[in-house]
């Protein structure tokens, strides 16, 4: 199973403007479409309880979204199993109980601090980072403070738009 870390990004790293958590308000249309294939061929979703509740996402029988929070039994009430679950795992137990499953990828999708709770454990494999050419001076960093130094290795770029939207992939071993 890969392990992919799905972002998008300003120029200057700014994956929020601002304290607004939501994407969409600032994401091109290209990032956004972009976005919605890879959640639609996605059967392996893991979600920040930020993301998650900024954006509440229903139940799916197509995938198991997993919402990680430090207080799962808080969403005991509209928990799915197999669809929609809750979970105060470590990101490396999360992973490793899926690594010997059928699934192929796991997405990892959310904020900085999510993001960074996987890179410091090295389990991601693949960083799939859209870049908007947008510059803010306010907003969440794409990795949360800490003393990360990674090198990446670009796999693929692609001019999404006319104004200069990449979507890239970058491997992380």
């Amino acid at each position: 199973m890969k392990v992919v870390l799905v972002l998008v990004s300003t120029i200057n790293g700014k994956i929020t403007k601002g304290s607004d958590p939501e994407v969409r308000h600032w994401s091109s249309k290209s990032d956004q479409e972009h976005y919605s294939r890879i959640w639609k061929d996605s059967s392996l979703i893991v979600l920040g309880s930020n993301t998650w509740n900024s954006n509440i996402i229903r139940p799916s029988q197509t995938r198991l979204i997993i919402v990680m929070t430090k207080e799962p039994e808080t969403y005991s009430d509209i928990a799915v199993p197999g669809q929609l679950e809750f979970s105060d795992k470590s990101p490396s137990r999360l992973v490793s109980e899926y690594r010997d499953t059928p699934t192929e990828i796991m997405t990892v999708v959310g904020g900085s601090l999510l993001a960074t709770s996987f890179l410091k454990d090295s389990l991601i494999d693949e960083l799939w980072l859209t870049i908007e050419p947008r510059l803010f001076g306010r907003g969440f960093n794409l990795i949360a403070e800490s003393d990360l130094d990674l090198r990446l290795r670009l796999i693929d770029v692609v001019r999404a738009n006319e104004e200069g939207t990449l979507i890239t992939k970058y491997s992380l071993r």
